[in-house]
């Protein structure tokens, strides 16, 4: 199948803007790093694996990075924008590893499909709660673009998202009184990212592979591997991937992340559910938003806090809130036997809490069911 480049396409682009600005913003806001090299990545990222898989193929800032970001701290030392560049070279070569040894498909493997599952359903689970959290923050509007959007996507001649966009941007400028002038007063010009490797030591790059990037792995692993892997040749058995493909670009894309001065990238499973949920179906959709991002980054770079500000809290719930459903309802056990239904409830409500977990979990109980070492 050919990409598309058309209103669906461009409606399920912004699908995954849940995952995208707040990190984005942290990284910025927090730890002050350049936002040129931040969406340079994104959009870079975006078109290549738009045009190759030729499926919305999400691209998503690390959750566990992202967190450490918004808390300001990595546990025993104050995070720097060299420590998150440092988690990006290490994370880069752990994938790439994993890819060149043809790992990543034998763990991928080992994984059950009971417990697979359970991951997908959790991580949808996961995304609907941080949903809900976002709306919370202004209930009758969230309640009410909630409803609207519901409408919409029952309709597939409405173009659900951009609607959903433009109500979005209709309420942040009647809230923002200043915001109107601070959007007049943007103006573009041409900017490119600094060498980000050139600033960073030894003690920057150990501590980044140390305190960030070895606590990402578990959650990269069952979500950015064996979950994305199985979410796209489910959902696209004409388009499959594997698993030393997704580990090939997740090494490519943070290695060229790195090096600009971005943050770390993988391939989350919510993020596809995303773009599915509001019409994507092909590689345009990853395209068009690449297309955007590499024209903001070069151009309007510095304005992007200010251009953010335009999707207030509840839209971005009401995105994230949705695409957890469209996850989780792709997460549905296939086997009707009560171990396995037993196996993949208790596995998604432990990736609620933490996927690397689940997968132990997960296994774990797999193995117990199924030599009967417990009676369900």
């Amino acid at each position: 199948m050919k990409n598309r480049y058309d209103l669906a396409e461009l409606g399920g682009a912004f699908g995954d803007l849940g995952t995208l600005i707040p990190f984005v913003v942290a990284y910025v806001a927090v730890l002050k790093m350049d936002p040129t090299g931040i969406l340079l990545a994104f959009g870079a990222a975006l078109l290549v694996v738009g045009l190759t898989r030729r499926t919305p193929f999400p691209v998503q800032p690390m959750k566990a990075i992202g967190a450490a970001a918004v808390a300001q701290t990595a546990g025993i030392a104050a995070l720097t924008p060299a420590m998150v560049t440092g988690a990006g070279i290490a994370t880069a070569v752990f994938w790439l590893l994993l890819a060149a040894s043809g790992m990543a498909r034998r763990l991928a493997d080992m994984v059950p499909k009971p417990v697979l599952v359970g991951i997908v359903m959790g991580l949808g689970f996961s995304f609907m709660r941080e949903g809900i959290l976002m709306m919370a923050q202004a209930p009758w509007q969230g309640g009410l673009l909630l409803a609207l959007t519901l409408l919409m996507l029952s309709r597939p001649r409405f173009p659900a998202m951009l609607v959903l966009l433009l109500a979005g941007m209709a309420i942040a400028l009647a809230e923002q009184p200043t915001l109107a002038a601070s959007l007049a007063a943007i103006r573009p010009g041409l900017r490119l990212p600094d060498f980000a490797w050139g600033a960073l030591g030894w003690n920057e790059l150990w501590l980044g592979a140390l305190l960030l990037a070895l606590p990402q792995l578990p959650l990269t692993f069952g979500n950015a591997l064996v979950a994305i892997t199985e979410e796209n040749n489910r959902l696209f058995p004409d388009r499959p991937v594997t698993e030393r493909q997704v580990a090939f670009s997740t090494g490519a894309m943070n290695l060229f992340s790195s090096a600009i001065g971005g943050i770390p990238l993988c391939h989350g499973a919510g993020g596809m559910a995303g773009h599915v949920r509001f019409g994507a179906r092909t590689g345009g959709a990853s395209v068009m938003l690449g297309a955007l991002l590499l024209v903001c980054a070069l151009f309007f770079g510095e304005a992007m806090l200010t251009l953010f500000r335009l999707f207030p809290l509840p839209v971005l719930g009401v995105i994230l809130f949705l695409a957890g459903a469209e996850l989780a309802l792709g997460g549905k056990p296939q086997d009707a036997e009560r171990g396995s239904r037993f196996v993949v409830l208790t596995t998604a409500a432990f990736a609620m809490w933490h996927v690397g977990a689940a997968v132990v979990f997960g296994l774990l109980l797999h193995q117990a069911v199924r030599r009967e070492w417990m009676k369900l």
